[in-house]
């Protein structure tokens, strides 16, 4: 025998042993059916000797090299796909998730708290409910009240409804009230206190006006600013007031608007100090000019009748009869369109105009 057949046999049966071991630690509960029993010397010098250990070698080497190449798990596989994906550049896996009913409960739920939350309106210390106030308004109006007590201010005792006489009858009264509304405009109250001290003295009647002659009229009248054309127009309201309202004057709103040369303003206040309802806030200049440096309003306004209708949208209205005094009062002394007061006035720590100065 050759040296080489006695190598094949006697290294054939550590090659089965070895390989025997590797496939039962690979995977023991399936085994090859080429060890299904354990090789012996005999067996593998048979298999050596008949010519066939080339063949039985080639078919272990397979059925090691299948059964010892692993599966991928299904995690690796994934990976390996993702990377192939990534590699060819697809977009990357994107994740649904499914909406389930308490997610959409909650959505519902936060969607009905924000509604709720723009449609919250602010209620002030009176319990009045507004969309919006100005911040410091009432520690602001409290302060100007303070100011303002001793009333020393000129409308205080000039102002219109310090106008007509007292003695006379109501229509009158009422007549002579909306006449120094009407000569108020643009004009300083002690012009207008003493030009309805001459019309009264000269007779201030809606028959007496209309008879006397307009050159005549002026002068009563003068020096209130625009005074030939307040002259006409006093001229005209009497007429309308004689023929239409005997002499008396209008009790609403509109029909006080529609003679001529009264705004609302005049309208308002008339309203207030002739017939003793509140329909609404009188703004003249200095109500105008105070409530745009206080920021009462939520933005600049350009005329009083603008001032008028921001200021009724959040101000309490039992707080609408003494406002007109007390900020024309507080305009007249401290909060003056020129040079205003600033160091003297009680609000200058926290008013909105002495911080942008």
């Amino acid at each position: 025998m050759s040296k080489k057949l006695k190598l094949a046999i006697i290294s054939t049966p550590r090659r089965l042993r070895s390989n025997q071991q590797q496939i039962d630690n690979v995977i023991p509960s399936e085994r090859s059916p080429y060890f299904g029993q354990k090789s012996d010397h005999s067996s593998a010098a048979y298999s050596v000797e008949d010519g066939s250990s080339t063949e039985v070698q080639n078919k272990i080497n397979e059925e090691i090299a299948s059964e010892t190449r692993l599966p991928k798990t299904s995690n690796e596989s994934e990976k390996s796909q993702r990377k192939r994906k990534n590699k060819k550049g697809n977009a990357p896996l994107k994740i649904k998730y499914d909406k389930s009913e308490n997610i959409e409960s909650k959505n519902k739920s936060d969607e009905k708290d924000l509604t709720s939350k723009k449609d919250e309106k602010v209620e002030d210390d009176l319990g009045n409910a507004s969309n919006w106030m100005p911040s410091n308004w009432n520690s602001i109006l409290k302060n100007i009240k303070e100011m303002r007590k001793y009333k020393t201010a000129p409308v205080d005792e000039m102002g219109c409804h310090k106008c007509a006489d007292p003695n006379a009858s109501d229509p009158i009264f009422r007549y002579q009230c909306l006449l120094a509304l009407m000569l108020s405009s643009q004009t300083k109250d002690q012009v207008t206190h003493a030009a309805m001290k001459k019309l009264i003295t000269y007779g201030c009647t809606p028959s007496t006006i209309i008879a006397t002659p307009n050159d005549v009229l002026v002068k009563l009248i003068h020096p209130v600013g625009f005074a030939n054309k307040k002259a006409e127009y006093i001229k005209k309201t009497s007429v309308i007031l004689l023929d239409k309202y005997n002499g008396d004057i209008p009790k609403t709103i509109n029909e006080l608007c529609n003679l001529p040369g009264v705004g609302p303003k005049m309208a308002h206040i008339c309203m207030q100090i002739a017939w003793g309802e509140i329909s609404g806030i009188g703004v003249d200049t200095h109500v105008h000019r105070i409530c745009n440096r206080l920021n009462w309003v939520k933005k600049p306004t350009k005329t009083p009748e603008e001032t008028r209708k921001e200021l009724e949208g959040w101000l309490p209205k039992d707080l609408w009869n003494d406002i007109n005094y007390l900020l024309v009062g507080f305009g007249q002394e401290i909060c003056l369109p020129r040079f205003p007061k600033c160091t003297e006035c009680l609000n200058k720590d926290i008013c909105p105009f002495v911080r942008k100065k």
